[in-house]
């Protein structure tokens, strides 16, 4: 994003860090009108901006308690994360020799979607999916729909941490990056670099999540 932040921006990326940094706590209730005075904005922006916060699965708005702040769990996602690690290279591996041209261009046109949505920083909502269909086209020659429901369990459970992984530091052009490099590494059928460029992938989404989510 470049230029000045709106009023909903702006009140966006103050409780972002407020319920990062443990100042506001999960289950803590988000009252919009004391945000908007704190802040000195209306209801209007303050609205937006957790609209904003629930897109990114740092706040959920229930409709008799309001918006309240996710409780994010760090030993849960390092689990899920753990197992998507464990599946995911296991996938790759099988699927590599079956995986196709047709395939590869399917694959891509995703990730041309995702990286546009990325780059905008829009359709935030949608980050996860996109990402699942990306991946989920290059397993799906491993023919093992049984793992691929376990998987898309994972990916949705992991879903507000990724997107919360995403939205810090140079995260999004290393993951853009590191797609690619799966692209072509599957196109030369090069099976171990795949594995172990798969395997630091998510592993470093790991490590990014725990950075963003221990006591600072």
């Amino acid at each position: 994003m470049s230029g000045r932040l709106t009023v909903a921006q702006s009140v966006a990326e103050q409780v972002r860090e407020q319920i990062l940094s443990g100042e506001i706590k999960g289950g803590e209730p988000l009252r919009q009108e004391a945000i908007a005075k704190k802040f000195d904005a209306s209801i209007i922006p303050v609205r937006e901006a957790l609209r904003q916060l629930e897109a990114e699965g740092l706040v959920e708005l229930k409709s008799h308690r309001g918006a309240v702040a996710t409780e994010l769990t760090l030993d849960k996602a390092r689990e899920w994360i753990n197992l998507r690690r464990l599946i995911e290279t296991d996938l790759i591996s099988a699927a590599i020799d079956n995986i196709t041209d047709d395939d590869l261009a399917k694959a891509e046109h995703v990730l041309g979607r995702f990286d546009r949505a990325l780059d905008q920083r829009i359709e935030i909502d949608q980050w996860n999916d996109y990402n699942f269909e990306f991946h989920a086209l290059l397993y799906a020659p491993a023919n093992r729909p049984e793992t691929m429901k376990l998987l898309a369990s994972l990916h949705k459970n992991c879903d507000r941490y990724v997107r919360l992984q995403l939205l810090g530091g140079d995260h999004i052009e290393r993951a853009e990056a590191e797609h690619r490099q799966l692209i072509e590494l599957c196109r030369k059928r090069d099976k171990r670099a795949v594995k172990a460029l798969l395997h630091d992938h998510i592993v470093r989404v790991e490590e990014d999540i725990v950075e963003a989510l221990l006591p600072r």
